[in-house]
């Protein structure tokens, strides 16, 4: 399991955020049954300005965010990986066999203002948002009401299997 993490900001978290990334990332692929375990995954820390510009980019939505999820699967419904077998060239790194599951891009202004608005960490924020955007390279959405509410409960899940929650986050 390879980990790419870039903290393109000053911010200096009071946690190992490595290890917070992996523990969410093992936990998210266990809980969704994932078939692979060797992947690689690249987690940019930004600030509003430049999450704004790629959000504007790609999504020509021109504002701040605090989260942007890159997937590298095309899911027809989530985490059902079915589609890989006899394409894995297209999904797979080739020189190291691991499993290429997207890019997750955090804005550390909207960290740090939703856990002040939400009253609990910058660790258990940092971590919801992680988990958020793992399920969305899984395939998940949240645009319809019963999406949403499939997204929210199994994110609550795999944080509270992992004892990250607003009281002890």
């Amino acid at each position: 399991m390879t980990f790419y993490v870039d903290n393109e900001t000053d911010f200096s978290f009071d946690f190992d955020i490595e290890k917070l990334i992996k523990d969410l990332t093992v936990k998210t692929l266990e809980y969704e049954n994932v078939p692979y375990s060797d992947i690689s995954l690249n987690v940019s820390f930004t600030d509003d300005e430049n999450i704004q510009s790629v959000n504007k980019e790609f999504r020509d939505i021109d504002k701040s965010t605090d989260v942007l999820s890159f997937p590298s699967l095309d899911f027809e419904s989530p985490s059902d990986f079915s589609f890989i077998e006899g394409n894995e060239a297209d999904y797979f790194d080739p020189e190291t066999d691991e499993l290429i599951l997207g890019d997750i891009m955090i804005s550390i202004d909207h960290v740090i203002s939703q856990a002040q608005e939400y009253n609990h960490s910058v660790r258990r924020e940092t971590a919801f948002l992680i988990t958020h955007s793992l399920l969305h390279l899984l395939g998940y959405d949240h645009m319809e009401d019963d999406e949403r509410l499939v997204m929210e409960t199994k994110q609550e899940e795999i944080l509270k299997s992992l004892n990250i929650t607003r009281e002890n986050g």
